[in-house]
């Protein structure tokens, strides 16, 4: 999937327009995926084919948290918020297989 497409579902999901943002969130949302799924190889610059609908979920994951990073707990006209953690949520994360590898 090319970045404009991806820019385009995350923009209709979160209701984000700001196309600058939105990349922005991809690429933390990216980061955040490659520093998991290869953790000692800093090479890899691309989200891989099987991780980009979970880009997608992180970025608007992100962008929907935007205001409210890490908030523990709100209740408000009986509406209740409670964040699994600051970061992406550990659910999240487990989608992840890590890479790992053998020095020759």
């Amino acid at each position: 999937m090319i970045q404009s497409e991806k820019v385009t579902i995350v923009s209709t999901l979160s209701g984000e327009e700001d196309v600058d943002t939105v990349s922005a969130y991809l690429w933390m949302a990216g980061k955040k995926i490659l520093r998991r799924a290869y953790p000692f190889d800093d090479s890899v610059s691309e989200v891989p084919e099987k991780y980009e609908h979970l880009q997608i979920d992180a970025a608007v994951y992100l962008l929907n948290k935007r205001g409210a990073e890490g908030e523990q707990s709100h209740s408000e006209n009986g509406i209740s918020r409670t964040y699994e953690s600051a970061d992406l949520p550990q659910t999240m994360l487990n989608e992840i297989s890590p890479v790992c590898g053998v020095a020759s």
